[in-house]
């Protein structure tokens, strides 16, 4: 029984490298080799941790080598290959027929992707790019882009990064005293919102400018 926990343990732990090593990725955002590594190391792992009597290095030593390969394939060009490269499907507003054929993109599915990101008029896109993970990058004309407070010539003050103070009744002080802000601060916003208590707090943000962010708790 141990041993079959201690063999299990070492197998989770190169698995979790494996996907470090791929960086912090979702699965719809796997380059192809990255992906295939995925499924490989899964297999392996999947062998030894199930049957006792297989040799644990029959499972380490090939997931220890994939990872390798892929560490020295990460600064090679090679890489290119196996990846492949940014296709543009859209150039100043004209469909890449040639390229969508080549990358095998469907004219629906193109039209859902743009949808996705708020585009319905092909005129507004300076450039389409599918990246080699398969999301699909738009680039709109200048003149289609929202305006920025630059843009407007407008001052807009820097908020910082909020905080987590309060998480579903549970006060997370570290973040408070990261503000530079104690505790009868955080009662007098509390009492200011019609809270007696963190506990009725379902989430309160604070950014570095003191602008809150409060949510209550649903009784």
């Amino acid at each position: 029984m141990f041993t079959g926990l201690l063999r299990t343990i070492i197998l989770y732990i190169l698995i979790i490298a494996g996907v470090r090593l791929m960086g912090k990725r979702q699965v719809g955002e796997l380059e192809p080799s990255e992906l295939v590594l995925s499924l490989i190391i899964a297999d392996l792992a999947s062998v030894p941790m199930q049957d006792y009597g297989i040799p644990l290095l029959t499972g380490v030593v090939p997931i220890l080598t994939l990872l390798s390969v892929t560490m020295i394939l990460s600064v090679l060009t090679i890489r290119a290959l196996l990846c492949g490269r940014p296709s543009i499907v859209v150039r100043n507003g004209t469909l890449d027929q040639q390229e969508m054929a080549k990358t095998r993109l469907t004219l629906d599915e193109l039209l859902e992707e743009l949808r996705g990101k708020g585009y319905t008029d092909l005129s507004q896109i300076k450039y389409a790019i599918l990246e080699t993970n398969g999301q699909l990058s738009v680039l709109p004309y200048a003149n289609q882009k929202p305006p920025t407070a630059r843009d407007m010539k407008v001052s807009v003050e820097e908020g910082g990064l909020p905080q987590v103070v309060v998480s579903d009744g549970k006060l997370l002080e570290r973040n408070l005293k990261l503000l530079g802000h104690d505790r009868p601060w955080l009662d007098k916003q509390l009492a200011q919102r019609g809270c007696r208590d963190v506990s009725q707090v379902f989430l309160l943000l604070v950014d570095e400018a003191d602008a809150v962010y409060f949510a209550k708790k649903e009784s």
